[in-house]
């Protein structure tokens, strides 16, 4: 069992930020557990929370198979959303803010009421989103290099940096988002594509797990709250003075300026 203290993990958090606004990257963290990663990344978002950041939401990483096999994990992990790391479409983005930053397109959820519990089944997540949107996530790590264990990704908050968010749009009934077909841009040329079941099955079931995870640390998703399903494709490198689009079939498209 792991049993660092509450000292190593403030310290370990201080080191985390400090790599982030210096863009100075740090060493991994070996032998580190998944419970105790997820006590590292707790006291990152507490620090983030008091100079005034407030959390809007979660991210559900390394959901579908090509992220998995691309950083040699075999289950989920989960992120926490906050307000100034949630951009629009159209926003600009400076490339000299972030260390080593690659991006992702993916589903995400605009929740209408809350979701909590370990036992919710995927018609009870569809019936608590209010709208569905694309998103094009910007991980990035405050580590040396992309060679992170799972547990690494977690302490560091899931490697999320920003999320740039399309028009929320109401899912309709009949929406199968299994079969939607994403394609992702770099200006103007097709990089990546996949669909929505690349995302363990149906983007759907991103909530249902992220439920159950949040409900075993006494924790639930919130009415107003989005949440990023999970990369359909490999991540790629973001590069400075580029466009990337996102768009689908029935999901109004979602783009992001890098400077």
């Amino acid at each position: 069992m792991d049993e660092r203290d509450d000292r190593w993990i403030a310290a370990t958090a201080s080191a985390l930020l400090a790599a982030e606004y210096e863009r100075a990257p740090i060493q991994r963290l070996p032998g580190l557990t998944l419970d105790v990663a997820y006590r590292v990344q707790a006291a990152t978002v507490a620090r983030r929370m008091a100079g005034g950041a407030r959390i809007v939401g979660y991210k559900a990483g390394a959901t579908s198979q090509a992220i998995q096999d691309q950083a040699g994990v075999d289950e989920p992990d989960s992120g926490v959303l906050l307000d100034d790391m949630v951009l629009h479409t159209g926003s600009t983005l400076a490339w000299s803010v972030l260390l080593q930053p690659r991006a992702e397109a993916e589903i995400a959820f605009r929740l209408g009421s809350d979701l909590a519990g370990p036992d919710i089944g995927v018609e009870e997540a569809r019936a608590a989103v209010t709208g569905v949107c694309l998103a094009l996530e910007v991980i990035d790590t405050r580590f040396t290099s992309w060679h992170i264990t799972i547990a690494d990704s977690i302490a560091d908050n899931a490697s999320c940096a920003r999320a740039v968010t399309g028009a929320v749009v109401p899912l309709p009934a009949d929406l199968d988002l299994a079969t939607e077909p994403l394609i992702v841009s770099v200006n103007g040329t097709a990089v990546a594509t996949g669909e929505g079941r690349a995302v363990l099955g149906d983007p759907l079931r991103a909530l249902v797990w992220l439920t159950t995870r949040l409900h075993h640390f006494g924790e639930g998703l919130r009415a107003g709250q989005l949440v990023l399903a999970g990369a359909v494709h490999a991540s790629f490198p973001l590069e400075r003075n580029t466009m990337l689009r996102a768009h689908s079939r029935h999901l109004p498209p979602v783009e992001l300026h890098v400077r």
